[in-house]
């Protein structure tokens, strides 16, 4: 077993802080791109991209991926998790608003803090600490709350936002999976490769099923999306998230990931010229109360 970490220190917050900051950056990356890429396309290609760059890594690093070590079961279940939350997430963007998925999405983290007791019970949160969850999670919906408000015409919104639900419900599964099973004791590398090879296979198959069509050429801003997304979000923050969940708490870091959508609308405001309001300078310091709350020392 390794010798995880019962606080984060200075590291950790760095590095999932950063990750976070990339990931909101995808979320405008993955936009402009739309316009050429279909979105269960631009995540095939992003998870299929992002599993040949780490197995590339692996290899040069001598790391090993393929050595019998009782992992397949869980590399399996979790790759398929991480398909299926996406493939939610798509399917039911086409029933509701980006924001009201937001919100359903990021319900994610309290699923990790009501299963990870059952997994280790030091990492059960106390009741300020969950408190502290809770104020995270209302900076978000308050962040987001005009697509609650804001009528845009889309019929039965209701699935959509029980698709949101589901693939939160299966985020935080896959972080339980990871952790519960094989997985935590073996490289960051072979965690990533699981989830990138299962689920790009899955959503490839899920594009095709659906109809949609893969451009035959892109334009440069299309490319210099994918290459973005494949590399620095898949390739790198992923390896380095798995990294953090195998060596620090899942529930104080999960926390974290609230800063992601936040992020996504800072972003936004200054790369794609998008509206920014005082409700988003309101969310972005609840969110971070929130977190600085869940991650004191008790």
């Amino acid at each position: 077993m390794t010798d995880r970490k019962r606080h984060l220190d200075g590291l950790a917050v760095s590095l999932v802080v950063f990750c976070c900051l990339l990931w909101g950056l995808n979320q405008v990356a993955a936009k402009a791109a739309m316009p050429e890429v279909p979105p269960l396309w631009q995540a095939a290609v992003r998870s299929l991209g992002g599993a040949v760059l780490v197995w590339l890594w692996a290899r040069a690093r001598g790391i090993p991926i393929f050595t019998r070590d009782g992992t397949l079961r869980g590399g399996l279940l979790a790759g398929a998790l991480f398909g299926a939350e996406f493939m939610c997430i798509f399917v039911g963007l086409q029933f509701t608003t980006a924001s009201r998925m937001v919100v359903f999405l990021y319900t994610s983290p309290f699923i990790v803090a009501l299963g990870m007791p059952f997994i280790s019970r030091a990492e059960r949160l106390s009741g300020p600490q969950m408190a502290g969850l809770l104020v995270a999670f209302v900076g978000v919906a308050w962040a987001f709350s005009e697509g609650f408000t804001t009528p845009d015409g889309r019929s039965h919104p209701w699935l959509g936002d029980a698709l949101g639900l589901a693939a939160a419900v299966i985020w935080g599964a896959t972080t339980l999976v990871v952790r519960g099973s094989r997985l935590a004791v073996v490289s960051a590398e072979k965690t990533l490769l699981y989830q990138l090879a299962v689920s790009g296979v899955m959503l490839a198959a899920a594009a095709l099923l659906a109809g949609a069509a893969m451009p035959r050429t892109l334009s440069a801003l299309a490319w210099s999306s994918l290459v973005f997304q494949v590399v620095a979000v898949t390739a790198f923050s992923y390896l380095v998230w798995f990294w953090l969940i195998r060596n620090y708490p899942a529930t104080r870091l999960a926390s974290f990931t609230l800063l992601t959508p936040v992020f996504g609308l800072v972003l936004g405001a200054v790369l794609l010229g998008e509206p920014i309001a005082a409700r988003l300078v309101i969310a972005l310091v609840t969110v971070a109360t929130g977190i600085v709350l869940v991650n004191r020392r008790v």
